[in-house]
């Protein structure tokens, strides 16, 4: 693994970059006070071909790694769009590779090249009320009829479903008490967000007002069996090839935010001038300023190795859920330094890093809590017990 990005990779954040620097402070701090989706932005990437970085050549994307898409991320968090910027493609990059890995052609050829046009979106249907990350028992049923599953349930915290055109969702076909193992009977689906059959409530949220987050309800939408991914029952098992991508490009948006923040503290410590000096001057704004700088790059270096582990095919889930683990921890802190080093400006939205303070605890959360991650660590790095 080489510690510096190619010439290629720094050719791919200097094309974001030139997008991004389209949309400046003023139209992020418009969208977090009214919420508008950033179209402007998904539209921009679309028309530029970015939407299908890690998607297969073969169905309108570039055909590059997960190296490259957290590179993206990443750079598209940095300029200041945060997580509104970044969880407004997040989907795109991450959500469909099961049907990349699974999906028939008919599937691929039908799915893929109108979410890289930008001119389709998905969300991504799996978390539900009381259930939480034991997915396995999530309690959305998809029973079949004929050539249709009808489904009925509720999901949560459901990213981008006001704007979206489908869902990948994932239902139970077989009741929990007559599987064998609490993984089987579970089956993956990727399908129109019927608005007839599925009511869309949105939650009023913290923070990243811009991207919409959810509750679901379902009753009664049908499905065609065209729109299962791969066999049925093994839906969980297909889901789990999302997982460790979706860790990497968490940490590397968190890392972007960080970067943000601490790139805004730097400047204003170099022009604040209190007592006849710039208050950088002082070590007590330079040295939590530059620990939070080295804690970003440690973290980006599990980030960069996780993905690169996995684009070559090897094991990486002890390290995707390490760098998804850092990299919120250092984004959290630059995110918090910054707003000290402002003082009492840095509560001010004028200034922009109270809106990554809130919007970087979205990495602290999700998609896995802090605590679950020293679980699995624990458990799969230093062989101990499993604790829950």
């Amino acid at each position: 693994m080489t510690l510096e990005h190619s010439t290629d990779r720094e050719a791919i954040r200097d094309a974001i970059d030139r997008i991004c620097a389209r949309f400046g402070d003023d139209y992020w701090l418009e969208r977090d006070r009214t919420g508008a989706f950033p179209h402007e932005l998904h539209g921009a990437l679309a028309t530029d071909g970015w939407l299908g970085i890690a998607i297969p050549e073969a169905y309108g994307g570039a055909g590059l790694g997960i190296t490259e898409a957290a590179l993206m991320m990443q750079t598209i968090a940095a300029s200041g769009a945060a997580m509104s910027g970044a969880s407004a493609v997040h989907m795109n990059i991450f959500g469909l590779n099961p049907v990349v890995v699974f999906g028939t052609d008919e599937q691929k050829d039908r799915w893929l090249p109108p979410l890289v046009r930008g001119e389709e979106k998905a969300c991504f249907a799996v978390t539900e009320p009381n259930v939480g990350l034991d997915t396995t028992r999530l309690k959305t049923r998809a029973v079949r009829e004929g050539d249709h599953y009808v489904l009925t349930g509720q999901k949560v915290w459901i990213s981008t479903a006001q704007v979206a055109d489908r869902m990948l969702i994932l239902a139970r076909t077989t009741p929990l008490e007559e599987c064998p193992k609490p993984t089987f009977g579970l089956s993956l689906f990727y399908t129109k967000l019927d608005r007839a059959f599925v009511t869309v409530h949105e939650i009023d949220k913290m923070g990243r007002k811009a991207v919409d987050s959810n509750a679901l309800f379902i009753d009664g939408l049908r499905v065609p069996a065209e729109d299962r991914i791969g066999e049925e029952g093994r839906g969980f098992e297909y889901i789990l090839h999302g997982m460790n991508p979706e860790r990497i490009l968490i940490a590397a948006e968190a890392i972007g935010v960080g970067r943000a923040a601490l790139q805004r503290a730097t400047r204003y410590a170099k022009e604040r001038v209190v007592f006849g000096r710039p208050i950088g001057q002082n070590q007590a704004i330079q040295h939590p300023l530059a620990a939070c700088w080295m804690q970003l790059e440690a973290a980006d270096l599990m980030v960069f190795h996780a993905a690169s582990l996995y684009d070559s095919g090897k094991p990486c889930g002890i390290e995707a859920n390490s760098a998804k683990y850092l990299a919120a921890e250092a984004g959290f802190h630059a995110c918090e330094t910054a707003i000290m080093t402002h003082g009492g400006m840095g509560y001010a939205k004028e200034y922009h890093v109270e809106r990554y303070l809130r919007e970087i605890l979205i990495a602290r959360i999700a998609p896995v809590s802090r605590e679950l991650i020293l679980c699995n660590i624990a458990e799969r790095a230093l062989g101990l017990p499993k604790s829950y």
